[in-house]
C-alpha cells in the first residue's frame, strides 16, 4: 500500500510559486527568513503577504534562524505562518516561550546530520519539538550552514532517527527526482523537504517539480 509521503516545498518567493507549489500537491512550504548563509532568503514583508496567501490545508512553514525564544515569537507574530521551522539550535526555555506565547504554532526543529551522535540529540529534541526535519547543513561552521546546500547526508543515520525519534521526521538535503525513492526506501520519512532540486536558475521549474512529485507519488 502507497505511503501519502508529505511534500514541503523551500525557498517560495512569489504569489506564482505559491500557486504553481500548491497545484503540484505540496502539503507545506517553505519560507526563509534571514539568514547567515544559503538560498531562498526573502524579505519579512514578503513572507507576511505569502503567508496571507497560502490556502488553507496547506502549511506554512517559517524558516527562522533566531535562537532566542522572544525573538522566535515576535517573528512569528509579524509573518504569521502556521509552523516555526528552527533551523539552528534555540537557547535553553525557547521551546517554552514559544509553547506558552504561540499556543496553537507547530515547531518543527531542524537537525544537521553530521555525525551518529545526532540521533541522541534528535530523540532528545523530540520531546519538546511536533516534529524533525533532518538536513545537510553544519552549525558549527565558521559561517552557519543552516540549510540549502544541496548535499546528501548520511541516510543511514537519518533511518535511525526516525526509528527512534517517536514523532513525524521530514527529511531534506540534496534530495531531486532522481534519488528521492532511493532516499524513501532507506530513510522511510513522513515527508520530504526540497528546494534546489526543483529549480532552475533560482527559479522553480514547473518539470522539475512535477518530476519530482511524482516520483514522490510512486513510492
Amino acid at each position: 500500500m502507497r505511503r501519502n509521503i508529505r511534500i514541503k516545498i523551500c525557498c517560495i518567493s512569489s504569489r506564482e510559486e505559491v500557486e504553481m507549489a500548491v497545484a503540484a500537491g505540496a502539503s507545506a512550504l517553505g519560507l526563509v527568513a534571514q539568514m547567515p548563509s544559503g538560498p531562498g532568503v526573502i524579505a519579512d514583508e514578503l513572507i507576511a503577504d505569502l503567508t496571507r496567501h497560502i490556502p488553507p490545508g496547506v502549511a506554512s512553514f517559517l524558516l527562522s534562524s533566531e535562537t532566542r525564544g522572544e525573538q522566535i515569537v515576535e517573528q512569528q507574530k509579524r509573518l504569521r505562518a502556521s509552523t516555526l521551522q528552527l533551523v539552528d539550535m534555540p537557547e535553553e526555555g525557547a521551546y517554552d516561550i514559544i509553547r506558552q506565547q504561540l499556543p496553537g504554532i507547530k515547531i518543527v526543529q531542524v537537525i544537521h546530520v553530521l555525525t551518529e551522535a545526532d540521533i541522541r540529540l534528535a530523540t532528545e529534541i523530540a520531546r519538546q519539538a511536533d516534529t524533525l526535519l533532518l538536513d545537510s547543513g553544519n552549525p558549527n561552521a565558521a559561517v552557519k550552514e543552516l540549510g540549502g546546500t544541496g548535499r546528501v547526508h548520511n541516510w543511514e543515520i537519518s533511518r535511525e532517527i526516525v526509528e527512534q525519534a517517536g514523532v513525524p521526521v521530514f527529511l531534506a538535503g540534496g534530495l531531486n527526482a532522481g534519488n528521492v525513492m532511493e532516499a524513501l526506501q532507506k530513510v522511510r520519512p513522513f515527508g520530504v523537504d526540497i528546494c534546489s532540486g526543483v529549480r532552475s536558475g533560482g527559479k522553480l521549474d514547473p518539470d522539475k517539480l512535477h518530476t519530482f512529485v511524482q516520483a514522490v507519488r510512486s513510492f
